[in-house]
């Protein structure tokens, strides 16, 4: 039975990277029923670092993820997101150090990653989608081929190739049975924002994820990318990124696409342009031509010089979408 008194609704969100633990940091002060389901295909920096040098999964997005949902003092979380700056452990963060100490305490990952959420006292609670030893890799339109997830956008440049599909070695492996159970009791599942090949794909890449989020009755919302990715997405449109996720996981995922509506400054659209990214261009008749419904906010803040999205802004328009399309399909 679902919980949806006072504590809001059951939220479920899947992805990795710097995008989901954003979003994160807003939505824990919308709903305390919160579920992220994270990425744990990285294999570079300090994560494949300790990936390589213990045998665990990587914690970094795991980590960031737990971060921002932890209710901690100030001084608590500047250590959780403590790098060295030398020695042997330089570049590496206590945060990821702290996870790699419980999981040598612990039989699996995901309960390493329980006893760091208890002790941080997270809103929600935090999953790896598999405990599975995966990486990643990425097949591209000339028929070329790059293993590891740090390896693509750089071999992507060099190639000037797209991204045909991506897929996880092994292929398929097992998700938690906690993963299945979240997708199947939400209100409200929310896919991305994030890196589309390497954070979102590889949820919906292990086994049994993307068949309960297709099937799920939720309100299910991809949340798109404000700016382009330089080595992954260069040139994609809405229609695109949309597409790309169906057609890689096999299900049509989701019926809603929330994409930003802010007027990104001028100043800050010609430092992204030099780094080979540019805004998401919607493009309306084709989102529509996938099934997909269009939903437009000024979601973007830019307050750090990056463009991001807004936690807190991103957050309440989720829940207003919740409350007003939760009973509304789309079909195409």
């Amino acid at each position: 039975m679902r919980r949806k008194q006072r504590q809001g609704p059951e939220i479920v969100v899947i992805g990795g990277g710097t995008g989901l633990s954003t979003m994160l940091r807003g939505l824990k002060r919308q709903s305390e029923n919160i579920t992220a389901i994270v990425t744990v295909a990285d294999d570079g920096g300090g994560s494949g670092m300790l990936r390589q040098d213990l045998g665990m999964p990587p914690p970094g997005d795991v980590r960031n993820c737990i971060q921002a949902l932890a209710n901690t003092e100030p001084t608590m979380e500047k250590l959780l997101g403590y790098r060295f700056t030398e020695g042997s452990l330089k570049g590496q963060s206590f945060g990821n150090l702290f996870l790699a100490a419980l999981n040598g305490m612990s039989g699996t990952f995901d309960e390493a990653v329980r006893k760091m959420s208890e002790v941080l006292a997270i809103t929600g609670r935090v999953l790896p989608v598999t405990n599975e030893n995966v990486y990643l890799a990425a097949e591209f339109d000339d028929g070329s081929e790059i293993l590891g997830e740090s390896k693509i956008a750089d071999f992507k440049k060099s190639l000037g190739a797209r991204i045909l599909r991506v897929r996880l070695i092994p292929e398929r492996p097992p998700a938690l049975p906690q993963v299945i159970e979240a997708i199947n009791a939400a209100d409200m599942i929310v896919l991305g924002p994030g890196s589309l090949y390497t954070s979102i794909m590889p949820n919906l890449l292990t086994e049994g994820v993307a068949q309960a989020v297709a099937e799920s009755d939720a309100f299910k919302v991809y949340v798109l990318n404000v700016m382009t990715q330089d080595g992954e997405t260069e040139g994609y449109t809405a229609s695109d990124h949309i597409g790309a996720l169906f057609s890689n996981s096999g299900e049509r995922l989701f019926d809603w696409c929330l994409a930003n509506d802010r007027e990104i400054p001028a100043e800050l659209r010609e430092k992204y342009e030099k780094e080979g990214a540019e805004p998401v261009y919607v493009d309306e008749r084709e989102v529509h031509e996938l099934g997909v419904g269009l939903l437009r906010a000024p979601v973007a803040g830019w307050a750090s010089g990056y463009v991001r999205h807004d936690p807190d802004a991103l957050a309440k328009e989720l829940l207003r979408l919740y409350h007003e399309k939760s009973h509304t399909r789309v079909y195409g």
